[in-house]
């Protein structure tokens, strides 16, 4: 595939001279109806264009990932806010040192969830010890929301042993970057929460839940929904750390209640050990 860089040998190369050289003077790209369409960034970021933005959306990391060989990948979702132990453990001695409660209070919450962020990164170097030593079609490369914490300790994984791994994050309107450990040519930044669950799904082999927030359990849940309702191939859906998950969600109560089939609750698997989590999945693939 070729890179932007090509574009000088091409027809096109006008209209990208003609951003770059506004970009690179510091110059306002007003509305102007004789630009190229799609050299327009204003006619592009208006509301009867958003059916381009979000094909544009789904195209990009397509493509991208089908030119460097993804085609399987690993999803894992989890908490940002779980930090790794090195820092927790910095930021704990900080505030013992400064005798602020409230600071060693949280400081002592971040150590004792930081034990999640060793985990993911260990689970993510088993499959990426896999991968390495697998061919290129049998490869699985791990896939996250590339932003911080367990999504960060399971690209830093795969990144560990040297794999591609793969990124997709999302402009909010807090600042928001992709983690380090995240390959560059596989770091994706999406606008629309929509397309970047279908990325998400498109490639997923597996998910493995580790403990999260509002956004783990949106993308938990979209993932069950369509396994269960077979919009979606079968996958192992793994819920890393079953005291968090069983506290958080009592699926019982939607049996008792008759909300749910009792069989829909196989679809789950509740692991507490890196080595559980991909075992589950060597198994369904029989690896």
């Amino acid at each position: 595939m070729k890179s932007t860089q090509d574009l000088s040998e091409s027809p096109l190369a006008d209209a990208w001279a003609e951003l770059q050289a506004h970009s690179n003077q510091g110059y306002a790209l007003n509305p102007d109806a004789y630009r190229l369409a799609f050299a327009d960034p204003e006619f592009l970021l208006r509301r009867e264009t958003r059916g381009l933005r979000m094909q544009l959306e789904m195209l990009k990391p397509e493509s991208e990932q089908q030119a460097q060989g993804v085609e399987n990948t690993i999803v894992v979702f989890g908490s940002a806010r779980f930090p790794a132990p090195e820092q927790a453990n910095a930021a704990l001695a900080a505030a013992k040192k400064s005798g602020d409660a409230a600071a060693i209070v949280l400081a002592e919450r971040h150590v004792r969830n930081s034990k999640y962020y060793d985990q993911a990164r260990l689970f993510s170097r088993l499959v990426a010890a896999h991968s390495k030593a697998s061919s290129p079609q049998e490869q699985l490369f791990i896939c996250t929301g590339g932003g911080p914490g367990i999504m960060e300790a399971a690209n830093r994984g795969a990144h560990d042993l040297g794999m591609l791994n793969v990124g997709l994050n999302i402009a909010l309107p807090h600042e928001q970057n992709a983690n380090p450990y995240v390959s560059p040519s596989l770091n994706f930044k999406f606008h629309y929460f929509a397309m970047r669950k279908m990325h998400f799904m498109m490639r997923a082999k597996a998910l493995v839940a580790f403990p999260g927030g509002f956004g783990t359990l949106d993308e938990l849940f979209e993932v069950i929904t369509l396994v269960q309702t077979k919009k979606a191939k079968p996958v192992p859906i793994i819920l890393f750390g079953s005291s968090y998950w069983k506290r958080l969600l009592n699926f019982d109560v939607l049996i008792e209640e008759g909300a749910i089939s009792p069989e829909d609750l196989d679809l789950l698997t509740y692991v507490d050990d890196p080595q559980d989590a991909w075992d589950a999945i060597k198994s369904f693939y029989e690896l």
